[in-house]
């Protein structure tokens, strides 16, 4: 038994939508956030360096070559991980991911651009931006529109991380939860998809803490949700700190049972993109266990397992209340 019997995965979504796997190339686009270059502050946000999660694109290369070389990565991982011997790739279907920094900071044309770019390759059917929820114009969302009724599936992902505002005030997000609140408002009136990221593990914070976030944001409304534990980076505003005086991190079992609990306590029709993450060694400096792709697919599975699946808390509340 995997994920997917627990848990409304976005492989699952991509089975249902085009009937085999699609896989995500992720793309650096050379944006950079108003966190960083000044407009808000210097620095990023306390957790982020861009590198521990996109250090096999190269920005500098356009990005038709990026998503060639993304391409073959995907089609190298599927071999290592089935019998099935592909023998081409224009036989599978790709999603354009702009990962790296924030995909919505910069001039409309610009954007459109470089949107345009990614899906000029055939074999792209669906689009999705990641962004700060303080940088998404009504005219980026007017132009995802546009390429949502040309067929595209488009996902606006946006990196809440918390709804706590003291929280984010500590990690130098430089936006508060009023500002996701309307974002999601925009988008979704104009039937944008909204994919939330929460970090479980942020200094300060507890389960009710993560609870409380994942209740806000079911309640603001949301169509998918991306779940990952705070690890430190190298490069980060953290990892200075966390060598001057290391802060407690979530253990593997820890981060297993809240996520767990979170995806209990989520409808079954909320998409999850992602339950856990992981860094390479030696970007990565703690927690350990991070480094280790399956670990906390595996131990989060056997949570689920052990004590029930999405929503699996919902309808026995209902059950109560009935």
């Amino acid at each position: 038994m995997g994920l997917d019997d627990y848990v409304n995965t976005f492989g699952v979504h991509c089975k249902r939508l085009y009937g085999q796997r699609v896989k995500k190339l992720t793309i650096d686009a050379q944006f950079t956030c108003p966190n960083r270059d000044g407009t808000l502050g210097v620095g990023g946000c306390t957790f982020c360096n861009v590198a521990s999660f996109s250090g096999e694109q190269n920005s500098e290369q356009p990005i038709a070559q990026q998503l060639t070389q993304g391409k073959v990565r995907a089609q190298s991982a599927i071999k290592c991980t089935t019998s099935v011997n592909i023998t081409s790739t224009s036989a599978a279907k790709y999603i354009a991911y702009f990962q790296a920094y924030t995909s919505t900071y910069d001039e409309y044309k610009v954007l459109k651009k470089k949107y345009d770019q990614a899906l000029e390759d055939t074999d792209i059917v669906g689009l999705h931006i990641g962004t700060r929820p303080d940088c998404v114009p009504n005219e980026v969302l007017d132009l995802l529109v546009e390429y949502q009724q040309r067929g595209i599936e488009v996902w606006l992902e946006l990196g809440l991380q918390t709804a706590n505002n003291h929280t984010l005030k500590r990690i130098n997000r430089g936006h508060q939860l009023c500002e996701y609140r309307q974002t999601v408002k925009n988008a979704r009136e104009r039937g944008i998809k909204v994919c939330t990221h929460l970090i479980l593990g942020l200094p300060g914070e507890t389960s009710v803490d993560y609870f409380n976030s994942l209740q806000t944001v079911l309640g603001i409304g949301v169509d998918g949700l991306k779940l990952h534990p705070l690890h430190i980076v190298e490069g980060s505003i953290m990892a200075k700190q966390w060598r001057y005086q290391p802060m407690p991190l979530m253990s593997l079992d820890e981060y297993a049972s809240e996520v767990a609990k979170l995806i209990r306590h989520t409808p079954k029709e909320i998409i999850f993109h992602r339950v856990t993450a992981y860094a390479k060694k030696p970007m990565l400096l703690a927690p350990d266990w991070c480094a280790f792709r399956w670990d906390g697919l595996v131990a989060i599975v056997n949570e689920l397992r052990d004590f029930g699946g999405q929503g699996s808390a919902l309808m026995f509340s209902q059950q109560k209340t009935a």
